[in-house]
């Protein structure tokens, strides 16, 4: 037998308020869930350019390039550990190379610097979404 009446009209319950079925409920806990995390997560990565873009404006040098550079191939080797490495983050990362080869340290940096930025966001989406997908089961 069914739990939702059939004598009354879809949605409304006898007693005042409006009735749902379970995958209706279920359906919108979940889109609410992914809602918290999509924005959570542009949170973060907001943060996270938003200290990208501090930094002083001066001219970079190799040493600067190397530093990021290192600092992003860290990052993206931490990625790859947890199996999540974007392609984009490689795009990056051969840009900044290219950018420093022909000694355009500024524009190589700053490449570094988003390859780095683009690394810890799928560090970060590899390290929740081992939680996260829990969330979203139906108890």
């Amino acid at each position: 037998m069914s739990m939702i009446r059939k004598s009354m009209p879809s949605g409304h319950d006898t007693m005042g308020g409006n009735r749902f079925s379970l995958a209706t409920n279920a359906e919108r806990v979940c889109a609410e869930i992914m809602l918290k995390i999509k924005s959570s997560t542009m949170r973060n990565l907001i943060a996270a350019g938003l200290i990208a873009c501090t930094t002083p404006a001066c001219a970079a040098s190799e040493a600067d390039f190397k530093t990021a550079y290192a600092a992003a191939e860290a990052a993206e080797k931490e990625a790859g550990a947890l199996r999540n490495q974007w392609t984009t983050t490689e795009a990056m990362l051969t840009a900044a190379k290219k950018a420093a080869e022909a000694s355009q340290f500024d524009q190589a940096v700053a490449s570094s610097k988003e390859a780095e930025a683009l690394a810890k966001a799928s560090i970060f989406q590899a390290t929740s979404e081992k939680q996260r997908w829990k969330d979203l089961e139906i108890r």
